[in-house]
């Protein structure tokens, strides 16, 4: 099982440990990609990352708003393009966040 995460095309965002992304996925989800996930409690942050092989990479252009869990609030939604290292999107800046 690995940290994955995808977003529909409702906007919302789910997270969770499991062998493939469609197993994140609910009945009549259309999904708009995915990665894989990192908690860095330290930095206030979710790293998001990569892509799944299943869906691609994250569509964030094709959303305005993600829906994320209450649990999260308080965390950066940090996305990381290439590696962890590399140039970083926070999602805030981009997206409208709204929690559930």
């Amino acid at each position: 099982m690995y940290p994955k995460f995808i977003i529909t095309s409702a906007g919302e965002f789910r997270l969770g440990m499991v062998f493939l992304h469609k197993h994140l996925l609910e009945p009549g989800d259309e999904c708009l990609g995915g990665g894989y996930y990192k908690f860095d409690y330290a930095q206030g942050m979710i790293q998001l990352s990569g892509e799944s092989s299943d869906f691609g990479k994250p569509q964030w252009d094709a959303i305005d708003t993600l829906l994320v869990s209450r649990e999260y609030e308080g965390l950066s939604l940090i996305y990381f393009p290439g590696s962890l290292n590399g140039y970083a999107i926070n999602l805030a800046e981009i997206l409208n966040i709204k929690y559930i």
